[in-house]
């Protein structure tokens, strides 16, 4: 018989499940506990994996008039590497929304890798970086960036997909400050620029990665493929966390 959550937790979560309700589940709730964790897993075994399977083959490069004219600028890379920040605190607060709604935004996250590894295979994309020169605080960021993120999986952006899914999750939720949604919204757009100053990017990467978060939203939202990832999740939890039928 498939349990639900809505039953007396305190009389069924078992040893574990009650040391997470009092420590980390305060922050995070035990619902979106490893499925936000499997988004940033997910995304890194897809992005770095598809790097190192797609070394040797022929790479794209989509280098406008437009990105020509945007000059390298290291000292972007000061956004571009807090973004990291950024991305941590939204998705914890996106998980502290309805359950059924967090799933939402959670499958819509899963698809967007998906589509972005798509096109990692049959459009890989590569650019052309600059010289470093110097030894400050951003131009020392910089050659880190260059040094561990090769100049492959350009198209769409993850970085900028995932800013953006870090604004659209909040998006007019009533329990988030508006103040803290407008934030989210301009920082989404500076992470943006970092991008194309930095020169991990093109205009087109940029492009690509908002369109393809809003889509992926939206399929999130108005299908019913959510409820087919929350139960897997629903029966990990259920393992990890609450006692067994037979054990009462």
């Amino acid at each position: 018989m498939e349990r639900k959550e809505s039953f007396d937790m305190d009389n069924r979560l078992n040893r574990l499940g009650r040391i997470y309700e009092k420590t980390v589940g305060r922050l995070i709730p035990m619902h979106g506990f490893f499925s936000v964790i499997f988004c940033f897993v997910f995304n890194s075994v897809l992005y770095f994996g598809l790097q190192v399977l797609m070394r040797g083959v022929e790479h794209h490069d989509f280098t406008s008039s437009f990105d020509r004219m945007i000059p390298f600028v290291p000292a972007w890379s000061i956004i571009y590497l807090g973004c990291y920040v950024f991305w941590g605190a939204n998705y914890i607060l996106v998980t502290r929304q309805k359950k059924e709604e967090w799933f939402q935004f959670a499958t819509a996250d899963y698809l967007s890798r998906i589509v972005c590894a798509f096109f990692f295979i049959v459009l890989p994309t590569t650019n052309v970086r600059p010289e470093v020169v110097g030894t400050g605080l951003p131009e020392t960021l910089m050659r880190f960036v260059y040094r561990m993120d090769d100049a492959a999986n350009l198209f769409p952006s993850i970085h900028c997909l995932v800013s953006w899914f870090c604004f659209i999750g909040i998006r007019g939720r009533e329990d988030v400050p508006k103040w803290y949604q407008g934030f989210s919204c301009i920082f989404a757009f500076l992470v943006f620029a970092s991008t194309l100053f930095t020169k991990q990017h093109y205009i087109i990467d940029v492009i690509a990665g908002v369109f393809l978060a809003e889509i992926c939203y939206y399929i999130g939202k108005h299908t019913n493929i959510y409820i087919g990832v929350m139960k897997v999740f629903d029966r990990i939890n259920h393992v990890v966390f609450w006692e067994r039928i037979d054990e009462k």
